[in-house]
């Protein structure tokens, strides 16, 4: 339980920026290079590079190398332990707006 609660602080963490869920956005629609990732950013590529290397710390996204860069995947694995988590929450906010909404509706 220890090791999931770290691993879910890292992964919320990394997505707390908004930077971070850009890419990771992009990302998920294909690989990148972090050339191309950096591109519609006003900051360094290697400002860039941290921000990709906080996703990769938090098993979000991976990079391989594909000949001279280093192209960068997302990794959906940690993505549904992230969602597997939310979902917790989804179904108690659920069921109290269900009884919120069912007490509305009697008054």
């Amino acid at each position: 339980m220890v090791e999931s609660s770290v691993a879910l602080d890292m992964i919320f963490g990394a997505l707390a920026d908004a930077t971070r869920r850009d890419i990771l956005k992009r990302v998920s629609r294909g690989k990148h290079t972090i050339s191309e990732l950096a591109e519609p950013y006003a900051m360094s590529l290697a400002a860039v590079a941290k921000h990709i290397s906080v996703l990769e710390k938090a098993g979000l996204v991976t990079k391989c190398r594909s000949g001279k860069e280093k192209v960068i995947h997302v990794e959906p694995k940690t993505i549904k332990l992230a969602a597997a988590h939310l979902s917790e929450y989804e179904k108690v906010w659920g069921a109290r707006f269900d009884a919120l909404e069912q007490l509305l509706e009697e008054n």
